[in-house]
């Protein structure tokens, strides 16, 4: 039995008349949003390195959250996660989002405890 797939990417913005045109949609959406992420990496700007936030440069934080875009994205579309059930799809994508989010609160807590005692001078710069 054959499943229908939804032609349209964005809820419907992006209506597209094949597969493949679909492809080469979220292709250009895909590398869209990779090409701001190698801009910001190239050039750096002063306002997003020197802004902190939770810790972490803002600069970062683009960095993360474009990159769970993109998998997100990658698993919405190039897994068929929108022709599932929605219970199936919140397991699979939040699930990863609470990780990522969970791996970044201990490198942010970790990483100034560490700080912390370097700074007070507890153990020595040496490595």
């Amino acid at each position: 039995m054959a499943h229908e797939h939804k032609l349209e990417i964005f809820r419907g913005l992006w209506k597209f008349k094949s597969n493949t045109q679909k492809i080469w949609g979220v292709l250009a959406f895909l590398t869209a949003v990779t090409a701001v992420e190698v801009a910001l990496g190239i050039l750096k700007p002063a306002i997003l390195v020197n802004t902190d936030i939770l810790g972490m440069k803002l600069l970062n934080w683009i960095f993360i959250i474009l990159t769970l875009v993109k998998a997100y994205y990658i698993a919405w579309d190039f897994m068929h996660l929108r022709d599932e059930k929605s219970a199936l799809r919140r397991a699979i994508v939040w699930t990863p989002i609470f990780l990522v989010l969970y791996l970044i609160f201990i490198l942010l807590f970790e990483a100034d405890y560490i700080y912390n005692i370097y700074k007070d001078g507890y153990v020595a710069w040496e490595f």
